[in-house]
């Protein structure tokens, strides 16, 4: 179902993937938009268990766009060193395909709203769970279930 990468000599395996999903704060999910047309957003995120975890408000063009379709993909950039001299650049990248949801459970909410914020927010215990108390009406938690991952970085990082 999944193309498998051409230069497989630069290809990452999945806990090396899953490291740069872990130490990176922000990508870019693609949906299927308005129109048929690619819908591209920068988010930030947080990845556990084979899940990728966004927030956002409760309506919008990427409400919509889940709604009308369930698969999606996010890209990582980790790496990206321009090297003129070799006419090149040095990069590292990860892709994950899978299925994605808007959480609708309050509890499931809760706990990925949670997971974010403690991501972002590790030593504010009571601040976080205040900011969550008073924005949980209001925000969308989206869930991206991996099916595949994929990563490549420029052989020169080998």
């Amino acid at each position: 179902m999944f193309r498998e990468m051409r230069r497989f000599k630069q290809k990452l395996n999945v806990t090396e993937c899953e490291e740069i999903l872990k130490r990176n704060t922000s990508g870019t999910l693609a949906l299927l938009g308005d129109g048929g047309y690619p819908y591209a957003v920068p988010l930030s995120y947080v990845y556990v268990s084979g899940k990728i975890f966004f927030h956002c408000a409760k309506a919008g063009h990427k409400i919509d766009a889940i709604k009308n379709y369930d698969k999606a993909s996010f890209c990582i950039i980790d790496k990206d060193k321009i090297v003129p001299e070799e006419y090149t650049t040095y990069f590292r990248s990860v892709i994950a395909f899978g299925k994605i949801r808007i959480i609708a459970d309050t509890l499931e909410l809760e706990a990925a709203l949670n997971i974010l914020a403690k991501k972002y927010s590790p030593d504010q215990v009571e601040g976080r769970q205040k900011e969550i108390e008073q924005q949980i009406s209001r925000v969308a938690m989206i869930e991206l279930r991996i099916e595949h991952l994929s990563g490549k970085e420029a052989i020169e990082l080998r």
